[in-house]
């Protein structure tokens, strides 16, 4: 498989690459917030949702996902000086501010933990930064919820 390289521009392409990281892990410790640049990142082992649903073995893939025009980062449920944490990330969504095209993306994480970005517009890049590896483990999800 060619290695992923997508950016988002709107709500449309946000849910695309939300698709294509839910259930991504990472550590605490993989998420920076360069405020200078206003960019928030994030490495994550993404798993590889578009590879097909009839396999016996599954795929992740290291890769990065970049947040541009960044004003402020909260979270809430993530404690920061535990960079060793690891997390699952969910879903992302587009939360819009009262003027277009500002609002704020959250990255929703399991337990019920939230990284909260106030946002100028809707501009991230994801790519795959490394190759993949197997896993025999799929996640799952329970129905209704």
């Amino acid at each position: 498989m060619d290695s992923l390289k997508l950016i988002a521009l709107d709500e449309t392409d946000l849910a695309v690459i939300s698709t294509c990281l839910q259930d991504a892990v990472f550590k605490t410790g993989d998420t920076a917030f360069l405020g200078k640049d206003s960019v928030f990142t994030l490495e994550a082992n993404r798993f590889v949702w578009e590879e097909g649903k009839d396999k016996k073995t599954f795929e992740r893939r290291r890769a990065l996902l970049a947040i541009k025009q960044v004003h402020a980062v909260k979270s809430l449920g993530v404690n920061l000086k535990d960079t060793d944490a690891v997390h699952s990330l969910l879903a992302l969504r587009f939360l819009p501010a009262d003027e277009a095209p500002a609002g704020a993306i959250e990255l929703v994480l399991s337990g019920g933990a939230v990284i909260h970005l106030d946002v100028a517009c809707i501009e991230l890049q994801l790519a795959d930064i490394g190759g993949g590896w197997e896993t025999k483990f799929k996640p799952r999800h329970p129905l209704g919820g």
